[in-house]
This record gives C-alpha cells, sequence and structure tokens, in this order.
C-alpha cells in the first residue's frame, strides 16, 4: 500500500509539504530570539545611565572642582548640605612656650652619718617624716664619752692646781732676786714652769672641749629641713663615724628644683632675659602633658652645651606647698619665653595647607564656606595666632573640611565644651557628637582632625 501511494501525483504534493513545514519553524523561533535580547540590552541602557543622568541633572560641578564624581557634585552647588563644626575667631594674646623633658631634682639632699662610734640607743623619728633643722633624729650610747669627759676635767683640776704652786714660787724668786738672794737664772727657770704649765692646762681644756663634743655628737640632728625616708639602721645597730652608706637620706621638698633640657637654638632669647633679670614662668606637666602640677621661675642655665645632643641645660625652682613634686620624677616643661600680642586666635584644626598657601574655611552668611587665605604668626600646640586673612568674629571651620570646596553649603554645628590644656589661649575642639542618618558621618560622628593640617590639600580639590 505504500508503494501504491507514492506513486500517486497528490501523495507527493503532500509529502513534500510535509517536509517544508519543519524548515519554517525554526527561522520564526531565531527572529523571537533577537527580540529578546535587544529588550535586554534596553533595560540595562536604561538601568546604569539612568542614576548618572538624574546626577548630572541636580546642576553644574561647584567652582574650583573637578566635576568628577557624584559626592563632589552633590556637596557644591547641587544642594546637598555638609555638616561641619564651627569655631569663632577671636582677638587676643597668644603665648609663645618653649618645651622641654625635665627631672624633678630635691633642692638640698643630705645623707646622715654619724660622727662617733657607738650603739644606737633611740630613734626619734619615723619613715617618711618631714623634720625641720635641729630635731633630734637618733641617739648613741653616750657613757664612753661621758667617762672621757670626766677624765679630762680631772686632769685639767690637777694641771691648775700645780699652776698655782709655781705661781707662789715664781712670785717668791721674784722677791729673792730683788733682794740679791738668787740669780736670774733661777727666777727665770720658774717663770718657764710657770708657761709649761699653763700650756698644760690649755691642753687639759681642750680634751674636756673635744669629750663634750663628741657627746653632742652623740645625738644625731637633722642638717635641714625635709622629708626622710627609709632608715638605714635600727636600734641596737653599731656604727661608725667611717661607714659608708650612712644612717638616713633627707632630701629638701620645699622648694624643690627642676632640671630640663631645651634646643640650643632657643638659649640666645633665654639668655638675654635673664641677662635683663627678668622673671621667667615655667609650669611643670604631668607625664601626658595634660595636667599642670605646679607652677615656678627659671633660676639660671647651664654654662656649656652638651654637644652630642644640641642642647642645654636649665634650673627652675617651683615652692612646691602642696608637695606634688617628688625627687627624680619625670615632668614635661613649659617655659613661656614670650606673649604675641593683638593676634587672631584660632584652633589649629582650622587650618589647611595647598598650593596656594595655608588656608581656612569661612562660614558666610547663607551657611555657604568659602576659602580664605591667612597668614600664620604663631604657633602653640593647638592653638595658632594669625597676622592677616581673618577678622574677629569670623566662623571657620574646625572639623569636616575633607568634603568641602569653595562654596559648599554647610550645616554648622558647635563642638561640645571639654578640659582644655592650661598652657592654651584656645584649645582644639573635641570630637563632634554623630548625627543620625547622615551619611557622611557613617554614624560614628565628625571625625577630629589632627593638630597639624594636612599636605598639600588644595581648594576645591577632593581628596
Amino acid at each position: 500500500m505504500g508503494h501504491l501511494n507514492s506513486n500517486l501525483p497528490g501523495s507527493r504534493a503532500s509529502d513534500e509539504a510535509v517536509v517544508a513545514r519543519p524548515a519554517g519553524g525554526p527561522k520564526g523561533r531565531g527572529w523571537l530570539w533577537v527580540l529578546i535580547i535587544a529588550v535586554i540590552a534596553a533595560l540595562g541602557y536604561w538601568y546604569f545611565r539612568g542614576p548618572k543622568a538624574s546626577t548630572e541633572a541636580q546642576g553644574p560641578a561647584a567652582p574650583g572642582g573637578s566635576g568628577k564624581g557624584p559626592g563632589r557634585q552633590g556637596a557644591g552647588a547641587g544642594g546637598f548640605v555638609v555638616p561641619v563644626v564651627v569655631a569663632t575667631a577671636r582677638r587676643g594674646d597668644l603665648p609663645v612656650f618653649y618645651n622641654g623633658l625635665g627631672t624633678v631634682t630635691a633642692f638640698n639632699t643630705v645623707t646622715v652619718h654619724s660622727r662617733v662610734d657607738g650603739q644606737i640607743t633611740k630613734i626619734n623619728f619615723q619613715e617618711g617624716q618631714f623634720v625641720h633643722q635641729g630635731d633630734s633624729l637618733l641617739e648613741i650610747d653616750a657613757r664612753p664619752y661621758q667617762v672621757q669627759l670626766e677624765q679630762a676635767e680631772g686632769q685639767l683640776a690637777k694641771d691648775q692646781a700645780q699652776l698655782r704652786d709655781v705661781q707662789v714660787n715664781y712670785e717668791r724668786y721674784q722677791l729673792l732676786y730683788k733682794e740679791g738672794v738668787i740669780p736670774k737664772q733661777q727666777m727665770d727657770t720658774q717663770g718657764a714652769q710657770v708657761g709649761q704649765i699653763e700650756g698644760a692646762i690649755k691642753g687639759d681644756q681642750g680634751l674636756v672641749d673635744g669629750a663634750k663634743l663628741q657627746l653632742v655628737y652623740a645625738r644625731v640632728i637633722a642638717p635641714i629641713s625635709g622629708r626622710i625616708g627609709l632608715r638605714l639602721v635600727d636600734v641596737g645597730n653599731i656604727v661608725h663615724a667611717s661607714d659608708s652608706n650612712g644612717l638616713l637620706v633627707i632630701t629638701q621638698l620645699q622648694p624643690i628644683a627642676v632640671i630640663f633640657s631645651l634646643p640650643q637654638d632657643q638659649l640666645p632669647g633665654v639668655a638675654t632675659k635673664l641677662q635683663k633679670k627678668e622673671q621667667m614662668v615655667v609650669d611643670g606637666y604631668d607625664r601626658d602633658d595634660t595636667t599642670k602640677i605646679e607652677s615656678g621661675q627659671l633660676l639660671t642655665i647651664d654654662n656649656q652645651i652638651d654637644t652630642t645632643t644640641g642642647t642645654y641645660k636649665l634650673k627652675a625652682v617651683f615652692n612646691n606647698d602642696r608637695n606634688l613634686l617628688f625627687p627624680n620624677q619625670f615632668v614635661n616643661v613649659h617655659l613661656l619665653a614670650d606673649v604675641k600680642k593683638d593676634l587672631i586666635i584660632v584652633p589649629a584644626s582650622a587650618i589647611q595647607r595647598g598650593p596656594q598657601g595655608t588656608y581656612v574655611y569661612v562660614v558666610q552668611n547663607g551657611n555657604t564656606a568659602k576659602i580664605q587665605t591667612v597668614t600664620l604668626a604663631q604657633m602653640t600646640a593647638n592653638t595658632v595666632g594669625l597676622s592677616a586673612g581673618l577678622n574677629p568674629g569670623d566662623v571657620v571651620v574646625v572639623d569636616g573640611q575633607d568634603k568641602l570646596q569653595d562654596g559648599s553649603k554647610v550645616n554648622p554645628g558647635t563642638a561640645p565644651a571639654g578640659p582644655a590644656n592650661a598652657q592654651n589661649a584656645i584649645g582644639a575642639p573635641p570630637v563632634a557628637p554623630s548625627q543620625p542618618g547622615n551619611p557622611q558621618q557613617n554614624g560614628a560622628g565628625a571625625r577630629r582632625r589632627t593638630d597639624a593640617p594636612q599636605q598639600g590639600h588644595s581648594p576645591g580639590k577632593p581628596q
């Protein structure tokens, strides 16, 4: 049947139709895939091009900006407001300090030794006690020296009696010589004997005084006023005048001295003031250089410069009424060398540096940041004195400058009050509190800038 059907004309046409139908199916599906790929390409173009176009539509880049990146354009004229911390410039005087490292030294230190040999019978002080000059500290067995005194006094009495006898005989010899009974030589011999006994009496008197002095030395007294350290002997110990360790150590704490070093370049100004008899104030700070311990005055400077370090030593005196300074204590010393008058004072964190020099961001009316070039006159720790560029009352940005350019809109805020270094007329502002929802602060508050302004930061250029 298959052979018969295949020979018929109608059957051949139907077979050709059947063969032609599958050839048209894949071609129709190819156009469908082309359409799907075109739709995907259009969606991708819209997805990646849309945000960029909307950002460019916000407005042109701020003057002086590079025009690259949405962050810089948003911080400029596009309307995005940058939160910053500000401070107000003021007119005042700025002190100039020379800072050095110092060591507290007792104004006087005495190691008390025994001046006689003997056994300690009594101790009249306690460790760490403050004593005054002349106070009794120790008592040494004085009985041997009392015996020596009695022996010396007995010999003195004997020689004094003998002196009276030879004096009477000498007077008799003088009468006999006048009457011509005895020769002159005999009278002179008797007179020499009187002189010998008088000399022996002086020697006896010296022995008596020496024995009395040993009795005085048996009581050890304080040679200076000060604080006693740990005692080195106890009751019952035998001490000798030749002992090298001593009995105790007394350090004078009021007043007390501080020895510190400064670079040799700062010597001329200090030496000139000392020659003019000017009083120079010296402040002592703790190890962290944050808390002021005591104030004193510069006493003198050393007579030579240390060639190994290029520094010279100075000595300052402190009253130390509160006993806050202790011998061998490490301190940071601030020597007030000068005072710059009539400067514009701002925090050091407001100062920026760029190719055009030093500048600050000034907040103008309308909360707009403007770059203002300034001239530095003096920088002391966290405070800067300006001789030109600002006026009293100008508001400058002290934190958040890395997000600013000339003409940026800002939201100024002041930092909370905190403890300032007593050395400075005005301190650097503390860290500003965080503002929730502010993407520029990353939820951690405004980042505090370091005291030293950033190098190479040009205004209007993103860092």
